[in-house]
């Protein structure tokens, strides 16, 4: 029987090792976003405007009520605080942002601008308010899931260009997880909507909940893995 030599004998071992890891890393990657679970709650702060608070809505039917209850449903250990403001704008944002994220906040889900282009505000001041609130949160270490909006395309060609790249230029600029449009699916609908037509209905909050859902499920990887990180 031939023997093998000593350096190959300590290369498949190695080999051996690596896949080894491999194999356990595969194991357990999907549990990351679970590694919370056992120990403190991961706490979400929805940030924004009567489309995060529940315009017309009551609280339990709300965008962060709703999201908190479909993440528990997952397996996640999370609370979810609205701090949604009907009314608010980037700059109303910006203002009260020092006491309305809390110390032991994770992450934040910034849903801010569309009262701005309702206004028809300049973008540049828009894109430079929400720019100041990221950069607030990131040196806090805090995550974001930044949330586009889209302005009203009766507004012009010109406005409507410049302010829709602001969302996914901020996202590239500051490294978030972006969800192009809060509305998606559910804008313009009027069996999602309430009578005003701007609003979502409960229906409409919980199309809004299932479509972000695996944006918010890489956020809390994201957490997860810097809190496993700083063990």
């Amino acid at each position: 029987m031939n023997k093998i030599p000593q350096r190959s004998r300590y290369r498949l071992s190695q080999v051996v090792a690596w896949a080894a890891l491999v194999n356990l890393w595969c194991t357990f990657h999907p549990m990351i976003a679970r590694a919370a679970d056992a120990g403190e709650p991961l706490r979400i702060v929805a940030y924004g405007d009567s489309l995060t608070a529940g315009f017309g809505l009551p609280e339990s039917a709300s965008f962060p009520a709703q999201l908190q209850m479909a993440l528990r449903a997952r397996g996640h250990n999370i609370e979810i605080i609205n701090a949604g403001v009907s009314g608010d704008t980037t700059a109303a944002g910006l203002e009260r942002f020092d006491w309305a994220v809390p110390d032991g906040t994770d992450a934040v889900i910034l849903e801010l601008g569309a009262n701005d282009a309702l206004r028809g505000l300049d973008p540049k001041q828009a894109r430079a308010n929400l720019d100041k609130i990221i950069s607030k949160l990131r040196v806090r270490g805090i995550e974001v899931l930044l949330a586009g909006m889209a302005a009203p395309r009766g507004l012009g060609e010109a406005y409507v260009a410049e302010f829709d790249r602001i969302y996914p230029e901020l996202a590239t600029a500051h490294g978030l997880i972006l969800y192009p449009f809060f509305l998606e699916g559910v804008a313009a609908r009027p069996e999602l909507s309430l009578e005003d037509g701007l609003h979502p209905n409960s229906k409409g909050i919980g199309t809004i909940v299932a479509n972000v859902l695996p944006r918010i499920e890489e956020l809390l990887t994201r957490i997860s893995t810097r809190r496993l990180g700083s063990k």
